[in-house]
Parts: C-alpha cells; sequence; structure tokens
C-alpha cells in the first residue's frame, strides 16, 4: 500500500495565536496531531513538544529496524511515546510557572502495509472515508460523550450543547494516561482525516464527507474544509492532516504488460 500525506493549519478567524500541531513523517508512515490548551502561548507549546517528540521518537524507533515489528509492538511504541510526551509535558509546566495547566490533545497514526494502528488522547479525531461513506474511527474523551454513552442524551443533542470541550482525557494533566489504541485494516481508496475540533466543532459529519467524496487532490480537499470551517464562524484554530491509501503499483505486473512474459 502506498500512503500520500498532506497536513494544514489555519488559525481561524478568531484567535491570534495557533494552538493546533501536525507533523508527518511519510517514508514511515508516521501522521501525529495535537490540539493544544493552556495559559498565554502555553497550548501551542504543549501540542508543538507532543507532536515533535512522539513523530521523533517513532521514526527512530522504525528506522532501527522496527519497519516489521507486528501490531502489538507497534501499539506498544505507540503507549510508550504518548506517555513520555505526556511526561516531558508534565516537566516542562514545573520547570516554567508560565507553563503551568497546559496540555494537549493528541491523535497518532501509523501506515504500514495494509494497516493503521491509531491511537488519541482528548476529541481531536481521526476519520475514514472508504467507499464515499465517511466513519470516526475515535471517540471523544469528554463530559458530552459520557453522557451520550450513558444514554442521558443523543449524539445529535451534543453536537449543539454547551461545554462540548470539557475534557476528560489530556496529555499533561496528570502522571497516569489512558490511551486509546486500535487497529484498523486499510483497503485501496481509502482516505484518512485526523482533525482537531476546530473543524469538527464548525462542521457536521455529513457536510465532511461531502467534501471528502468529491475526489478532489487532497490540498483542495483540505483547504476546502478550512474554508468552510472559517465560512461558519471559524472560532478556533483548524489542524487537519489527510492520508491517501492506494494499492502500490505492481512492478512486475507492469513489466509484464509492457515487454510480455518472460
Amino acid at each position: 500500500m502506498h500512503y500520500k500525506f498532506l497536513a494544514q493549519l489555519d488559525p481561524g478567524l478568531v484567535r491570534a495565536n495557533n494552538e493546533d500541531a501536525v507533523v508527518f513523517d511519510a517514508s514511515f508512515g508516521v501522521g501525529v496531531l495535537a490540539d493544544g490548551m493552556g495559559g498565554y502561548n502555553a497550548g501551542e507549546v504543549a501540542s508543538a513538544i507532543a507532536t515533535t517528540f512522539v513523530k521523533s521518537e517513532l521514526v527512530r524507533w522504525l528506522a532501527a529496524g522496527a519497519s516489521l515489528a507486528n501490531t502489538a509492538q507497534v501499539m506498544r511504541a505507540i503507549e510508550i511515546c504518548v506517555n513520555q510526551a505526556n511526561q516531558a509535558i508534565l516537566n516542562a509546566a514545573i520547570s516554567n510557572p508560565a507553563y503551568a495547566g497546559m496540555g494537549t490533545t493528541l491523535v497518532v497514526g501509523i501506515f504500514q502495509q495494509n494497516g493503521l494502528v491509531l491511537g488519541h488522547v482528548g476529541d481531536s479525531r481521526c476519520y475514514r472515508l472508504r467507499q464515499g461513506a465517511l466513519l470516526q474511527l475515535t471517540k471523544d474523551h469528554s463530559m458530552l460523550q459520557e453522557q451520550v454513552d450513558a444514554g442521558l442524551i443523543t449524539m445529535a443533542q451534543a453536537a449543539v450543547a454547551p461545554g462540548r470541550n470539557l475534557l476528560t482525557r489530556a496529555l499533561g494533566v496528570e502522571e497516569s494516561l489512558k490511551i486509546d489504541i486500535a487497529h484498523y485494516p486499510v483497503e485501496d481508496g481509502d482516505l484518512y482525516l485526523m482533525c482537531s475540533d476546530g473543524l469538527t466543532d464548525m462542521l457536521v459529519d455529513w457536510e465532511i464527507e461531502q467534501v471528502l467524496k468529491s475526489g478532489k487532490p487532497l490540498g483542495q480537499l483540505a483547504q476546502t474544509l478550512v474554508n468552510q470551517a472559517n465560512t461558519h464562524g471559524g472560532r478556533d484554530n483548524i489542524g487537519l492532516l489527510l492520508v491517501q491509501a492506494n494499492q502500490a503499483p505492481d512492478k512486475k505486473g507492469l513489466m509484464t504488460r509492457l515487454f510480455g512474459k518472460s
């Protein structure tokens, strides 16, 4: 499987600074997105620490020969790296009073062969578009999601309820951090979207689906999503990462078609 990555950041229409961060390494299939929170400029510090640390450590591990690691080993690597990033954010907050109370959400994916290992903390999300249908792969770690799970409110009510951004998990809050990690088979033509709530608070899922299923190049898809979020108010920073999966060309088959069987 071949994977194409494209990242985009936009401050939105309200905030002066950008607390979202997105990084990727296409050669090792690693993508990381974070949405920071905290005092003045501290949110962007937390998201930068998380994304930079997790990406660099995972790439270093994969480059050292772990590219053939099994799914359980990849899951464990993500868990270790995210916990270390959590500790790094806590340490930074202790050493600098201006960073007190900072934290960040995180979504991290490793795309290898025909599979995705996906980890997340907080309410930044990962979606998959497959054959024109959009599916949210992650579940928000938020107070509203807990109310939905308990049957107290519906998803439709949660979409317009106050307090959508009250998180139950984030990096930089506690020493002990629980990470949701799962493995998903990847199919030819899949399109994955990691994004901060600056996008999902402005657009409902069917609007995101309509954009992604248009079949336009990744750059145009990203810009359209950002434009629509800003048209709807742009109340927060918008960070997104698109990953397109396509079956890698069969070189042997191509040579056979060109020159005939040997």
